[in-house]
């Protein structure tokens, strides 16, 4: 089965002066099967209001967002790290615990 990812921007925080959003908190996760893995991070981002394309807060989408972040994180990169994070689950190599609690 394949990795299913979901992207999503549960805050953002803008200029008060132009609406430009300055900071993106994003939120990647993936799903395979019963497995999940996710990754939580923040970009830093300078809008300029006088910019060709400058979108203000009250116009921003939530696939706006996603794309900033996207493209300052490197999507692939990400999306590759939890790849790796829910096959080392599937496919454990190390484990914890007492012998003589086993069962």
């Amino acid at each position: 089965m394949a990795v299913s990812y979901t992207w999503s921007v549960p805050m953002t925080e803008r200029n008060l002066s132009d609406g430009g959003i300055t900071v993106i908190h994003w939120r990647c996760t993936g799903v395979d099967g019963d497995y999940s893995a996710s990754s939580y991070g923040t970009t830093g981002h300078s809008p300029d209001a006088d910019a060709d394309g400058f979108i203000a807060y009250d116009s921003v989408t939530e696939a706006n967002c996603i794309a900033w972040a996207q493209a300052q994180v490197g999507q692939e990169d990400v999306e590759a790290a939890i790849a790796a994070k829910i096959e080392a689950d599937k496919n454990p190599t190390s484990a914890a615990g007492v012998p003589w609690a086993a069962e």
